[in-house]
């Protein structure tokens, strides 16, 4: 399931690509297991588990949303950004660089 949209809706900028995402559905995908693994460790918690396993579940949770952290941003340089740069779309690019500042923060 692609997902291909042009902006005719406002981000605050304007600019002329597309925003073309070839792993729309792998995304999703990877989303609802790690919802589901979260609801998991609330569980746990709720249950009272031993804390050393309830980090252990929520590093390999940290470790799912890594995983769909990379697959966006591979997808978004690999369409998005070249397209950006193609077109000599600044904004765009600054826009990734500040996302990528949220991304690493810790």
């Amino acid at each position: 399931m692609d997902s291909q949209h042009p902006h005719d809706h406002d981000h605050g900028h304007e600019h002329p690509h597309t925003h073309t995402h070839k792993n729309t559905k792998a995304v999703l995908n990877r989303l609802s297991r790690s919802i589901g693994h979260l609801s998991s460790v609330r569980g746990m918690v709720e249950n009272g588990r031993d804390c050393s396993d309830v980090l252990i579940q929520l590093a390999a949770v940290r470790s799912e949303i890594n995983s769909v952290c990379e697959v966006i941003l591979r997808d978004h340089l690999d369409n998005c950004i070249v397209d950006a740069v193609k077109t000599g779309d600044a904004a765009e690019i600054e826009k990734l660089n500040e996302a990528i500042t949220y991304l690493f923060k810790k």
